[in-house]
């Protein structure tokens, strides 16, 4: 049963990280007509299924979410009717762009890739590094079209990247030093993307918002920067985090003991973060330390903007509540919003369609687009 387990795991989830992408995507938008921005679904027809079949391990969801403190936040209430449109703004997609080759543990080297979304005329281009979620277990560079083609509307090159996960038998320092790689090479090939090197945000959603969270409160930190390119920069002028992780100790905290106990025994989460010595459980002395971006905070942080949904049941809005709370008491630029209503991003592949809509409303991408602007002006 396992090898059949892991069989369709791969089949299902693994498609798309390793280059075999199944899917369904929506058209292309046509330039001067605004419409739908267009999605790419991978396989989320048939997810759903192998989830309640019980092939798939659901993601540990909690009952209820206990209430956080929001008197350092804004409360925002985004009319989930009110979507983003795409089609203002020519876009040229270049895929599959071989950025890094780590070497794996078992020996072989991987091949890591980024999709590059640059509007036209093509000019120079704040870049903006997108770190797809996936609970430490894959990496989808294909996901969030949607919100990315909007902020390349905007005027911003978007490269959406993969990085090495549990299936590589990788830890968190592997997915900090992928994207801190990704950056180099954008900014060794800024010519020839028609990019800024200068100026380079990072965002990131769940498990990519956590990584994002660490890359920006490691700029500067030369243990993390491994590969090729090392006579470029690593370091990111903004980040923006979506409903990520930090004190990966208290990631449950909001939640009843029950699911707090199936968190902290997630496989991906243990394997990614850190294994306790004496049980398979998450070590608490890693989460809450080398793995803890808190733990790098300083004052010369870049600025960050941070989102979570107060009806997130994957990780306690806390957690955001905690790193915005410590940035600030540094001296670093955050900004956190709560959006009212709001689950843990698109769950589409649950069979949740209708969870991503608060995500992609002009209220919080323009939230989103307004950070980059500001941005983009101070460079």
């Amino acid at each position: 049963m396992k090898v059949r387990t892991i069989f369709i795991i791969a089949l299902a989830i693994g498609a798309v990280g390793a280059g075999l992408v199944i899917g369904m995507r929506s058209g292309e938008p046509v330039v001067g007509i605004r419409a739908a921005c267009p999605h790419f679904t991978p396989m989320y027809g048939l997810m759903p299924l192998l989830f309640r079949i019980g092939v798939l391990p659901k993601p540990p969801i909690a009952a209820s979410v206990a209430p956080s403190d929001t008197s350092t936040s804004s409360v925002v209430h985004p009319d989930r009717n009110d979507q983003i449109q795409c089609g203002r703004t020519p876009i040229k997609t270049i895929k599959n762009v071989v950025y890094a080759t780590p070497k794996l543990p078992n020996g072989k080297s991987t091949s890591l890739k980024m999709d590059i979304l640059i509007p036209e005329p093509v000019g120079k281009r704040t870049v903006v590094v997108y770190v797809p979620g996936g609970g430490f277990v894959v990496a989808a560079k294909e996901s969030a079209l949607n919100l990315r083609t909007y902020v390349a509307e905007a005027g911003f090159a978007v490269a959406s990247i993969q990085y090495r996960t549990t299936r590589d038998g990788a830890n968190y320092r592997d997915g900090i030093e992928d994207i801190k790689a990704a950056i180099r090479y954008l900014r060794a090939n800024a010519e020839k993307y028609g990019i800024d090197a200068g100026a380079v945000a990072v965002w990131g959603e769940s498990a990519g918002g956590y990584l994002a969270t660490m890359v920006g409160v490691t700029n500067h930190d030369s243990t993390f920067e491994t590969g090729a390119n090392l006579n470029q920069r690593s370091d990111v002028q903004g980040v923006i985090d979506d409903f990520g992780a930090s004190d990966i100790s208290k990631i449950a905290a909001d939640f009843d003991a029950v699911t707090q106990h199936a968190i902290y025994t997630n496989e991906g989460l243990v394997q990614y973060i850190g294994k306790a010595s004496d049980a398979n459980t998450l070590d608490p002395g890693i989460a809450g330390t080398a793995a803890n971006p808190l733990k790098y905070i300083q004052a010369n942080a870049p600025p960050f903007i941070i989102f979570h949904g107060n009806q997130d049941k994957l990780v306690s809005p806390s957690q955001t509540l905690i790193l915005h709370d410590a940035l600030v008491a540094t001296g670093v630029r955050s900004t956190r919003y709560v959006v009212d209503g709001a689950a843990h991003g698109d769950l589409s592949f649950m069979g949740d369609t209708q969870s991503g809509l608060l995500w992609s409303t002009n209220k919080v991408m323009n939230l989103i687009v307004d950070f980059l602007n500001r941005l983009n002006a101070a460079t």
